[in-house]
């Protein structure tokens, strides 16, 4: 099972000004460095939450379908399915009907329940989604907005005492708390 961004977000859930604003910073000699460390913020929140926070697209590949039939897709919220493709034993792939699948997207992680197997997939199977809180910034809950915020001022603030090699260097204290009620817990 491999799961890999297809489609990067066309935007940022923290803009540069925004930023900017937090940091009392009121030039633009350090706009390059904040873009990418709001990037970063953001690649960060997702990644420890297992959320996608602006729209993106996903691909989840999968060498068989499991015996269960439900595959779960381990990004958040998920909005769509675009497209479910199997391979044959040739190589050739051929789309799945949607009419033989149900997304069960209220679950986290959400569901993919297929209806019966996929003879037809010998040599694996890629699913094709949409993950995001919505196309705009503003659709990002505010505790990830903000979580995004205290990891740029930590970086930024802390830019200089360690080299590009051993970012990150920390975490600030409240982070974990910001993000905590979006972390999947396992029992």
């Amino acid at each position: 099972m491999t799961l890999f961004r297809t489609v990067p977000p066309e935007a940022e859930p923290v803009l540069l000004t925004e930023a900017k604003q937090n940091l009392r910073l009121d030039h633009d000699a350090e706009d390059g460095l904040l873009n990418g460390l709001i990037r970063a913020a953001r690649e960060e929140v997702e990644a420890a939450c297992g959320l996608a926070l602006v729209e993106q697209g996903w691909r989840l590949a999968l060498d068989e379908l499991p015996t269960s039939g439900v595959v779960l897709l381990r990004r958040h919220p998920v909005r769509e399915v675009t497209s479910v493709t199997v391979y044959d034993a040739d190589g050739a792939g051929s789309l799945v009907d949607p009419s033989r699948y149900r997304l069960e997207p209220q679950a986290r992680p959400a569901r993919l329940v297929f209806a019966g197997p996929l003879h037809d997939a010998q040599n694996g199977i890629e699913i094709d989604f949409t993950a995001g809180f919505g196309e705009a910034a503003t659709d990002v809950p505010d505790l990830l907005k903000r979580a995004i915020h205290v990891l740029v001022a930590h970086w930024f603030e802390f830019r200089a005492s360690f080299g590009a090699s051993q970012q990150p260097v920390s975490f600030p204290s409240g982070y974990e708390r910001l993000i905590a009620p979006w972390r999947l817990r396992r029992l």
